[in-house]
């Protein structure tokens, strides 16, 4: 989990008088974006910058945040695609979907434990609702696409 920076905590930054990315104080801060720092070494003030100034990628991102800075955190990430977990998720959703519509009642197998399923089997589970088995795993065991998630569920399992 990322610790949120905010003022007087500490954030790695390249120090212009020692010349390495060393541990600094942070002194003010553009919404959540650092902006000046103190060197925790020499204890020199200077602008917030997270890489060296050799890389060149850093340069063009501190062009973008001051730029942005009175913008809200919404604005540039709405011109872009959505995140990786976000596509993952609707990839999801679209298998399920084409797994499932169109489908008629019958089906539908009512999802028991005693009940042995194979791959491409439709099952109706009682809380997570409609599904299809999408592997067979070891140790009586099957993964079920639902609409929310894939689980997995016990199968062939006797009294």
């Amino acid at each position: 989990m990322v610790k949120a920076l905010k003022a007087g905590g500490e954030v790695d930054s390249w120090c212009t008088k020692c010349k390495l990315v060393l541990n600094h104080r942070i002194i003010a801060m553009v919404g959540t974006t650092p902006v000046r720092v103190e060197c925790s070494t020499c204890n020199s003030h200077h602008n917030f910058r997270a890489k060296a100034p050799s890389d060149k990628t850093p340069a063009a991102a501190a062009g973008k945040v001051r730029a942005s800075a009175g913008a809200s955190s919404a604005g540039p990430r709405s011109t872009r695609g959505p995140t990786k977990a976000q596509q993952a998720v609707m990839d999801r959703e679209r298998t399920w979907e084409k797994s499932v519509s169109g489908r008629g009642v019958n089906e539908f197998r009512p999802y028991r434990v005693s009940e042995i399923f194979d791959e491409g089997d439709l099952v109706r589970h009682s809380k997570f609702g409609d599904g299809i088995v999408t592997r067979l795993l070891e140790g009586k065991k099957v993964e079920i696409l639902f609409k929310d998630d894939a689980r997995t569920l016990a199968h062939g399992l006797t009294d």
